[in-house]
């Protein structure tokens, strides 16, 4: 089972906060849930927003009014009467707080209010829901995660990836239409999650890697290629005259049974081979490698072996997230190390 404060540490650093300040002091709490550590970034990071400043924006609005301002609907105040009342049906823009970034955060500041959190966790954030108070809620459903950053908000990004893997990670409905945050994210989420705090783990760690997930082109002899389906890596690291190709993996099975004899997913196996059969010819003379990182589970049986296939080694190992993160930190660590050596 994973431990929860290594959920904050993987959020950390696929989000890129693990040096903020503010940030820091929830490392040093307990947290009997999921929910209560997304809850606790969440405010943390909402707190140190409120000292820069809410960001604003231009909202577009229509409204009845008697002073004449933006644009002047006459179809409109005719068909409701408006103008009767001597006000006419105005469209323009206000600058305020009602941003969608802003929507965002009140929505999930909502529903974190109705989960099993805290009773003091829930003080906290209704103190910073006073200062949403001119902001609308969203509706869960249809929210529209693709928000741009720039100079000016670019704090907020971090917020926003939370409350995405609060509303979309941990949320779930009842049959009695109440809403409940599991205690960890569902093996899809955590698979996304997973696969990005490896890439940004060696990014921040190993800075003289190049870090990418890089697509690999398939090696045909004629150029050929319409319709070929496209290799995208999910964690390439590159040092001097070496390539290290990693496939990040978390299932419920790291092995599958045939005729009562545990094997490697043989997709998974499949995969890699090609991955590394083809980037070992596009990189020439350079010398790659792959390795399949699971996620350790409770089974009794971990793969934890390396192959030699047609001149490429080729690893299956697993990454034990139940131990203490500087343990995890440890073997990363020492795959990177290998790749130097």
């Amino acid at each position: 089972m994973i431990q929860i404060k290594n959920i904050y540490y993987m959020l950390a650093y696929a989000f890129r906060f693990l040096d903020e300040q503010g940030y820091k002091r929830v490392e040093l709490e307990e947290f009997k849930n999921v929910a209560e550590l997304c809850a606790a970034i969440l405010s943390k990071g909402i707190s140190m927003q409120l000292k820069r400043g809410l960001n604003c924006e231009y909202t577009g609005k229509t409204d009845a009014l008697s002073l004449l301002r933006g644009r002047i609907d006459i179809a409109a105040s005719i068909k409701t009467l408006s103008i009767m009342k001597s006000k006419l049906i105005c469209s323009y823009y206000d600058f305020s707080l009602n941003s969608y970034k802003n929507r965002i955060i009140k929505t999930t500041l909502g529903m974190l209010m109705h989960t099993d959190i805290s009773k003091s966790r829930k003080k906290e954030l209704r103190k910073l829901l006073i200062f949403f108070n001119e902001v609308e809620p969203l509706d869960i459903h249809n929210i529209n995660w693709n928000q741009n950053y720039d100079k000016n908000n670019h704090t907020y990004e971090i917020l926003i990836s939370i409350c995405y893997m609060i509303i979309k990670g941990l949320l779930q409905t009842n049959s009695d239409g109440k809403v409940r945050l599991m205690d960890f994210l569902d093996e899809q989420r955590m698979c996304r999650l997973y696969e990005k705090f490896i890439f940004e783990y060696y990014r921040k760690e190993f800075p003289e890697f190049k870090t990418s997930a890089s697509q690999i082109k398939w090696a045909v002899d004629n150029d050929f290629r319409l319709m070929l389906p496209v290799m995208q890596t999910d964690i390439m690291l590159e040092y001097k005259e070496k390539v290290l190709i990693i496939d990040a993996k978390y299932y419920s099975h790291n092995t599958q049974k045939q005729f009562n004899t545990n094997k490697i997913h043989s997709g998974n196996l499949y995969q890699m081979f090609t991955y590394v059969k083809n980037a070992d010819l596009a990189m020439k003379p350079r010398e790659v490698s792959g390795l399949i990182l699971y996620a350790r589970t409770d089974e009794l049986i971990q793969p934890e072996h390396e192959y030699e296939m047609s001149g490429n080694k080729i690893g299956v190992s697993t990454l034990d997230l139940s131990q203490k993160f500087n343990e995890i930190a440890e073997k990363l660590n020492g795959i990177a190390h290998k790749l130097k050596t």
